[in-house]
C-alpha cells in the first residue's frame, strides 16, 4: 500500500462518490436490473421486496422493474439469489458467485454443516446419524434437479425424511422442535448446493422455492478474496478496515491481506480516521451531480453498507431509523445523507417525515417528486418491511 503523503477525502466528497457509485443520482442511474447488481456487488435479499425496490430507484426508467429483475433471476439466471457475507441472503451477479462462495461461503459452511450434524444427533437421541442424513441430503437433491424447482413441501413427497423431526437446544431456554428440511436447505444454501428461485406468490412474498445453485468453478480463498474487496472498495470506497470486517465478516487477517493483494491506497477522512480506496478511485470524482433526492427500502445496500454511518446518517436519527436489532428501515436521502423515512399506508399511499429540515423547499420537492414516482411504480402494491422501525410504523399507521 502507498507509503507516501495521503490524500484527504472529506464527507462532502464520500456523498459524492456515494451519489455516483450507487446510481442515486438521476445523470448515474443504470438500464437494467445487472447494471445496479454489478455496480453495488451486491443487493440485500433478506427482504425480498428490497432487491426491487432497490433497483427501482436506481433505474433511469424505474417502469420495467420488476419483469426486469423477475428475467434476469428465473428466466436469464444472470442474478442469483445465495447466501453471502455474514450468513446473510443476497442478490449477486451470476459470474460473481464463484467469488462470494469461496471468499466468505466456505467458512460459514463449514460451521454450518457442523452444527447440524452435532443438533442432529444429539437432538434425536442418535436416532438420526450423519449417515442417515447423508442419504436424505442426496435423495432430497436428486428430487430437487429431477423437478427443476420445488418448494420443500414438495420435496417431501419425494423424500418423506425430510419431514422428520429433533430437539434443538435441549435443556436450554431456546429449546424448540426443529424440522430436518428447514435446516437442511439452509445448510445447502451456505454451501452453494442450492439457491432461492422463483417465489410462489408476488415479488413481495418471503416464500421460495428451491433450485440446484449454478455450477462455478472453486476458486483459491484468498484470490476471491482480494476479488470480493475490491470490488466492494471500487462500489464503497473510501471504506474502514472495521467497515470492511464488518461487511464482508471477515477476520481482520483477512481484511489486511486483501488490502494489500488489491494495493488499496490509504487517505485520511474527516474525524481523523483512515480509509481504504482503489488506485484508480484516489482522484476526486470529475463532476459533482448536484444535490438528489431518494426513497430507498429498508435493509438497501447503501443505507446498510458501511458500520461507521456517521456521514451519511447522523447519530440522532438512528432511534427512529432502525429496529432493535439494527436493520434499517426505509429512508429518505437528501444529498448524500439521510434525511428522514418514508412508508406506505394501507391504500399503498407513500407518505414521507423529513427527520432534518436542513434542506429546505428544495429538499421537499425532490422528495415529493420522489415520492410521486415511487408511487407510480408501485402501482397500488403495498409493501410492508420484514423488519419494521418506530417512525415506518408510525407513518403506516397514520400517514402524517
Amino acid at each position: 500500500m502507498n507509503s507516501g503523503p495521503r490524500r484527504h477525502i472529506g464527507t462532502a466528497e464520500r456523498r459524492v462518490r456515494l451519489a455516483l457509485a450507487h446510481r442515486l443520482a438521476p445523470a448515474a442511474r443504470a438500464e437494467h436490473a445487472e447494471d445496479v447488481a454489478r455496480s453495488l456487488v451486491a443487493l440485500h435479499g433478506t427482504d425480498p421486496a428490497t432487491v426491487y425496490l432497490g433497483v427501482g430507484a436506481r433505474l433511469a426508467d424505474p417502469g420495467p422493474t420488476v419483469p426486469d429483475l423477475e428475467r434476469a433471476l428465473y428466466e436469464d439466471r444472470t442474478l442469483v439469489r445465495m447466501h453471502g457475507m455474514r450468513h446473510t441472503v443476497f442478490v449477486f451477479p451470476t459470474e460473481f458467485a464463484a467469488t462470494v462462495h469461496a471468499s466468505t461461503g466456505l467458512a460459514v459452511a463449514a460451521k454450518a454443516r457442523a452444527g447440524l450434524l452435532k443438533d442432529l444427533t444429539t437432538g434425536s437421541d442418535g436416532r438420526l446419524t450423519p449417515e442417515w442424513l447423508t442419504e436424505v441430503e442426496a435423495s432430497a437433491l436428486a428430487a430437487l434437479e429431477r423437478r427443476g424447482e420445488a418448494t420443500v413441501t414438495e420435496l417431501t413427497v419425494d423424500e418423506p425424511r425430510l419431514k422428520e423431526q429433533f430437539t434443538y437446544g435441549r435443556g436450554k431456554s431456546y429449546e424448540a422442535e426443529q424440522t430436518v428440511s428447514s435446516r437442511l436447505m439452509r445448510v445447502l444454501g451456505v454451501e452453494g448446493r442450492v439457491v432461492r428461485g422463483r417465489p410462489l406468490g408476488s415479488w413481495t412474498s418471503t416464500q421460495f422455492r428451491w433450485a440446484i445453485a449454478p455450477p462455478h468453478p472453486e476458486l483459491p480463498v484468498a484470490e476471491a478474496q482480494s476479488e470480493l474487496l475490491g470490488r466492494w472498495l471500487t462500489a464503497c470506497g473510501p471504506a474502514t478496515e472495521g467497515d470492511l470486517k464488518w461487511w464482508t465478516g471477515w477476520k481482520v487477517t483477512d481484511v489486511r491481506r486483501a488490502l494489500a493483494a488489491v494495493e488499496a491506497v490509504p487517505v485520511s477522512l474527516d474525524g481523523g480516521g483512515t480509509g481504504y480506496v482503489m488506485p484508480d478511485r484516489v482522484d476526486a470524482p470529475d463532476a459533482d451531480p448536484g444535490p438528489w433526492a431518494a426513497l430507498l427500502p429498508g435493509l438497501d445496500p447503501t443505507a446498510m453498507g458501511w458500520q461507521e454511518r456517521d456521514w451519511y446518517c447522523p447519530p440522532e436519527l438512528r432511534p427512529a431509523l432502525f429496529d432493535g436489532s439494527g436493520n434499517i428501515g426505509p429512508t429518505v436521502w437528501w444529498g448524500g445523507r439521510i434525511v428522514g423515512g418514508w412508508a406506505q399506508r394501507a391504500d399503498g399511499e407513500v407518505v414521507w417525515r423529513l427527520l432534518d429540515t436542513a434542506g429546505g423547499r428544495a429538499a421537499e420537492r425532490a422528495v415529493t417528486a420522489q415520492a410521486a414516482r415511487l408511487s407510480a411504480w408501485a402501482a397500488g402494491t403495498r409493501v410492508t418491511p420484514r423488519f419494521r422501525t418506530p417512525l415506518e410504523k408510525e407513518l403506516a399507521s397514520t400517514g402524517s
